[in-house]
C-alpha cells in the first residue's frame, strides 16, 4: 500500500512485510496541514515484525526522525536498513530520549500547607511594611532637621498627580453616591414623617465614614496602582539598582515623596468628596422632599459636630499613609519581569483597599469606646 504522498510504501511478499520510506522527511515537507497526520496513519498500518528500509529517503532532518521515532515506540525496529547519517540521527535520539516525568507525589497535608504558606506570607508583608514605616520615620526626622535637602519638588509633583488630577473622578463618584444615598434614605424617612432628619443621616454618614472611605478606595485604585507600577518599571529597567550603586536612598527619593504627598492630598480629597456628596444629597432633598438648600446648609451645621469633621479629616491622612506604604512596598518587591509587574500591581490595589477598610473598622471601634 502507498500513502498519498508516495512516501510510505508497504510491500507484502508471502509472510514477510517490508516498509520502504521515500521522499523528503523534513520540516518543510511535513508543514502542510494534515501531512504529518497522514504519514503517521500510514506508518501505523505496518506490522510489528515488518522490515524497514530507509535508504530510499531523499532528505531526513530531526523533525522527520522524531516522527518516525515516536511511531516506532521510541526504539528502533529489529529489522531496519539505515544510511550512516540516519543511523547517527536515531542513535542521538536514543541517547537523549525523554523519560516521562514521574507522577507528582500526593501530599496528605497539602491544604494545611497552603494555609500555612498564606499565613507566613501575610506576616512577611507585615514585617516589610513595618521596616518601610521605620525608614519613613527616619527620613521624616531628617527632613525636619535638614529641610533644605528635602525632595520638595518631587513632593509637589506627587501632590499634583495624586490630588489635583483625582478631583474629577472623586467629584463624580461622590456626587452620585450622595444622590443615591439621599434618594434611598428619603423613601424610608417619608414613611415615618421624619424627612427633616435626612440632614443628620447624610451629614454624619458622609463626613465621618463614607467620604474618607470612598476617597481612599478611589485613590488606592487610581494612584496606588500607578505608584506600584512606576516603582515596578524602575525595577524592570534596573533604575533602582542604579540608585543603589550611586548611594541614593530609595526611602528618601522614592518612598518619602509619595507617602507625604498622599498624606497631604488625601484629607483635601476627603473634604472635596464630602462637599460633592452632600451637594448631591441636597439636590435630592430639594427635589424629592421639598427641603430648600438654605435650610439644608443651616441644618447641616447643627447635625455635623466638629468632632465628626476632624475624625473624617484625620482618617484621610491615615488612609493616605496606608495607601502610600502599601503601594511602595509592593512596588519594591516586584521582580524584573513583566509578569511580576502585573501581579504586584493587582496585589497592591487589593491590599490597599483591604488595609483601608480594616483601619476604618479599627477606628470605628476605638472612637466608639472613647465616646467620640
Amino acid at each position: 500500500m502507498q500513502s498519498d504522498a508516495q512516501t510510505v510504501i508497504l510491500d507484502r511478499s508471502g509472510q514477510a512485510a517490508t516498509v520502504r520510506l521515500a521522499g523528503a522527511w523534513t520540516l518543510p515537507a511535513l508543514a502542510p496541514r494534515g501531512e504529518a497526520r497522514q504519514r503517521r496513519q500510514a506508518l501505523a498500518q505496518a506490522r510489528a515484525d515488518a522490515a524497514w528500509d530507509l535508504t530510499t529517503i531523499e532528505r531526513l532532518d530531526s523533525v522527520g526522525a522524531q516522527l518516525l521515532w515516536q511511531s516506532w515506540g521510541r526504539r528502533l525496529p529489529e529489522r531496519i536498513t539505515l544510511s550512516p547519517t540516519a543511523r547517527d540521527m536515531f542513535a542521538l535520539l536514543a541517547e537523549n530520549a525523554l523519560q516521562p516525568p514521574p507522577p507528582p507525589a500526593r501530599e496528605s497535608w497539602a491544604a494545611v500547607r497552603r494555609v500555612g504558606d498564606a499565613v507566613f506570607g501575610i506576616f512577611d508583608h507585615i514585617r516589610d511594611l513595618l521596616v518601610w514605616f521605620g525608614l519613613l520615620l527616619l527620613e521624616l526626622l531628617g527632613l525636619l532637621l535638614r529641610p533644605h535637602r528635602g525632595p520638595w519638588r518631587e513632593i509637589s509633583a506627587q501632590v499634583y498627580r495624586v490630588g489635583a488630577q483625582a478631583l474629577g473622578i472623586t467629584a463624580l463618584v461622590g456626587f452620585l453616591i450622595g444622590v443615591v444615598l439621599s434618594y434611598l434614605s428619603a423613601q424610608q424617612l417619608q414613611l415615618f414623617g421624619a424627612s427633616v432628619y435626612i440632614v443628620n443621616l447624610l451629614g454624619v454618614a458622609i463626613v465621618r465614614e463614607l467620604g474618607p472611605v470612598l476617597a481612599a478606595i478611589l485613590v488606592a485604585g487610581r494612584s496606588g496602582s500607578a505608584i506600584t507600577a512606576q516603582l515596578g518599571v524602575m525595577r524592570v529597567t534596573q533604575e533602582l539598582d542604579a540608585l543603589s550603586v550611586m548611594g541614593i536612598s530609595h526611602a528618601q527619593r522614592l518612598v518619602l515623596p509619595r507617602v507625604v504627598a498622599l498624606m497631604i492630598a488625601m484629607p483635601l480629597l476627603v473634604l472635596w468628596t464630602d462637599a460633592l456628596a452632600l451637594a448631591g444629597g441636597m439636590l435630592v432633598s430639594a427635589v424629592d422632599l421639598q427641603l430648600s438648600p438654605a435650610w439644608f446648609i443651616n441644618a447641616l451645621r447643627d447635625a455635623v459636630s466638629i468632632t465628626n469633621f476632624w475624625i473624617g479629616f484625620g482618617k484621610g491622612a491615615l488612609f493616605g499613609l496606608l495607601i502610600g506604604l502599601v503601594a511602595c512596598h509592593h512596588g519594591m518587591r516586584i521582580e524584573p519581569n513583566t509578569e511580576s509587574l502585573g501581579r504586584g500591581t493587582t496585589a497592591s490595589v487589593v491590599a490597599s483597599i483591604t488595609s483601608v477598610i480594616l483601619a476604618d473598622a479599627v477606628c470605628a471601634v476605638v472612637f466608639s469606646e472613647l465616646g467620640w
